[in-house]
């Protein structure tokens, strides 16, 4: 099966290049390149793709509101967002618009032929390096992860909140498999669990809430 792909970046250099390493890969495609936001929905509606890889700063539109467009509509295309090292809290601000991730624009082709490939499975994108740093910056503003679990996890068991905290750790199911003692189907079924009593989209989101209520923090290790 093809994963179908747009490109959306206002750079038609950054394009091309990210054209060249995707359609090189069989089971990879670029089927629509936009320029500006607005481009961006209408290709989407347009050609129905799997992934959309969407820069951050674009004309007429941007790409964050550009994403929480895309989902609000109920579109079946997952947004990963691409942002450079000075664009941190635009990165934020498009995984709380429901992007699936976020990739540095330098990101190597492998790296990057892997992130379309995992979006497009349904999982989520979370880096870990670019996560810490762009948490980093709000570390000031976040709760004390040592009080007890804010009273918006409340519906989650307390194997579930330990599930949460290794997810927004970034660490994979077979990670946290490993480190709590379970299968990887176990633990699978409690990060479902988790975004569902949350209402979450995926496992960017349940990053972004687990710092926001304090369960982590940046530069604690798992």
């Amino acid at each position: 099966m093809t994963v179908r792909v747009v490109l959306a970046d206002d750079q038609a250099l950054v394009r091309g290049g990210f054209r060249m390493i995707l359609d090189a890969r069989e089971d990879l495609e670029v089927v629509g390149e936009a320029a500006t936001g607005a481009e961006a929905l209408g290709i989407v509606e347009e050609l129905d793709p799997d992934v959309v890889l969407m820069d951050v700063r674009m004309p007429e539109l941007d790409g964050i509101e550009a994403t929480r467009r895309l989902v609000a509509s109920g579109a079946r295309a997952r947004v990963v967002v691409l942002t450079t090292y000075d664009a941190d809290d635009h990165v934020l601000a498009a995984l709380r618009a429901g992007a699936s991730g976020f990739l540095l624009k330098d990101v190597r082709p492998a790296e990057l032929v892997d992130a379309v490939r995992v979006v497009a499975r349904g999982d989520a994108l979370v880096d870990p390096s670019v996560t810490r740093r762009l948490l980093d910056r709000f570390a000031d503003r976040l709760p004390d992860p040592a009080a007890a679990p804010p009273p918006a996890l409340d519906e989650l068991t307390d194997r579930e909140v330990e599930v949460l905290r290794l997810v927004a750790q970034a660490l994979t199911n077979a990670e946290i498999a490993e480190r709590l003692v379970l299968t990887e189907a176990t633990v699978k079924t409690h990060v479902s669990a988790v975004l569902r009593k949350l209402g979450l989209r995926d496992r960017v989101q349940a990053v972004v809430v687990a710092y926001e209520v304090g369960l982590v923090r940046p530069g604690v290790s798992p």
